[in-house]
């Protein structure tokens, strides 16, 4: 997007200086141009990329880059700067790049929470993994093949990486995994990091947990010197995929229990929503993968935690609500009060009626069906009650008999 906004910049101002050659029409089709461009959302703090090295720390992400610059300061084995990829958009007359440098703080998307000193914002997500040993990449998943295609050939081949992602990719065909995507582009190790995590509670550093998935034991120790503090305490597990699913599913739960709030139904209600929705997540997961997403996974940060505090006092939640109250399209309420922002619960419910309508087995998954018809079919808020009388009680994480 950079380089097509740049290009219809530059032609622009090269075509404005001729107007006696430059025909209207075409001067009108590069401002177009430059217009649809800046109408691209931005990626915000929450769902930012950035990377960590050794030998010269690297990162995007406000609330990680307190945690993993503080962290690095006291680790030997990591240089002490910490580099930000940031977007370079202008905020209040400034450039936030500069603002964060000189200020240490992300006024736009982290107000209100100085970053330590060692933190220090780049504008290029290229030269944030030059020589970086340690990659961490937290983006919205819809955006994650165009900038692993813009790193691609810069990244060291000894290189980890690790994936705060909460989506992945689900199609008719099964799902793929961010970490998956991300070792598919990259040929690297990736890890997968996920819990109760709300980024405003973190940065003011109320405790909580958060599950690290690697494959890699010793490998895991080192991403849990990066993230681990007394208020942000990490569990690693084997189980890289079951952390990323259980990281994307709960964000539909969520949307069902924001459809709830909104309709003013009560606590009593809520929580059944929240328990179908958790056994259909583990449901789905059996069916998707098998046996490769282990029962414990559930209960780790990254899933039954996760689910409640998503449940209560996500965004996914919040707009859901919204959804209800005023009527508003999904979309209208992402740029209302998101900035544009996408909601991953929405799509990802998408993306799993999807999978589940060609696999014919939309029958056992009553909720995550009714919460798809009512984001895109237009249904009744109320209908997300219709056939939740299903039976969990076979269910295994391996191929059901009833699947």
């Amino acid at each position: 997007l950079g380089f097509y906004r740049g290009w219809a910049q530059e032609w622009l101002r090269a075509a404005s200086a001729h107007p006696d050659i430059v025909p209207a029409r075409a001067l009108k089709k590069l401002q177009a141009i430059i217009d649809a461009v800046n109408d691209v959302p931005t990626i915000n703090d929450e769902n930012a990329n950035y990377e960590a090295r050794a030998k010269s720390i690297q990162l995007k992400g406000s609330t990680a880059a307190r945690i993993i610059g503080s962290n690095v300061a006291k680790l030997p084995d990591f240089d002490d700067t910490v580099k930000i990829w940031v977007f370079d958009e202008i905020v209040n007359g400034k450039k936030l790049i500069d603002i964060i440098n000189t200020e240490h703080e992300n006024v736009k998307y982290l107000p209100g929470h100085k970053l330590p000193t060692n933190v220090v914002a780049v504008p290029d997500a290229a030269d944030a993994v030059k020589d970086a040993t340690h990659i961490v990449v937290v983006i919205p998943h819809q955006y994650i093949q165009n900038l692993l295609d813009s790193i691609h050939g810069r990244v060291l081949p000894n290189a980890r990486a690790i994936s705060l992602i909460k989506g992945i990719a689900i199609s008719n065909h099964g799902m793929t995994t961010m970490t998956q995507i991300i070792h598919r582009t990259l040929a690297i190790p990736v890890a997968s990091l996920s819990g109760a995590n709300i980024a405003n509670e973190i940065a003011e550093e109320k405790y909580c947990e958060t599950t690290i998935g690697c494959s890699d034991p010793e490998e895991a120790i080192v991403w849990r010197s990066l993230f681990n503090t007394p208020y942000f305490q990490v569990n690693c597990v084997s189980d890289v995929i079951g952390v990323e699913f259980c990281g994307a599913l709960k964000n539909v739960v969520a949307v069902g229990a924001g459809f709830i709030d909104g309709m003013g139904l009560g606590n009593n209600t809520k929580a059944a929503i929240i328990r179908i929705g958790f056994l259909e997540m583990r449901r789905l997961a059996m069916h998707i993968s098998g046996a490769r997403i282990q029962d414990a996974t559930f209960m780790e940060s990254c899933g039954l935690a996760d689910v409640i505090t998503t449940c209560y006092g996500g965004r996914n939640r919040r707009l859901a609500e919204e959804f209800v109250l005023t009527g508003k399209p999904m979309p209208q309420l992402e740029q209302d009060l998101l900035n544009g922002q996408k909601l991953q619960g929405y799509l990802t419910a998408g993306e799993v009626h999807s999978y589940i309508d060609s696999s014919g087995i939309t029958d056992h998954f009553p909720l995550f069906t009714n919460i798809y018809s009512i984001c895109y079919q237009g249904k009744a808020p109320r209908t997300i009650f219709d056939g939740l009388n299903v039976d969990f009680s076979r269910d295994t994480l391996t191929p059901s008999p009833m699947l």
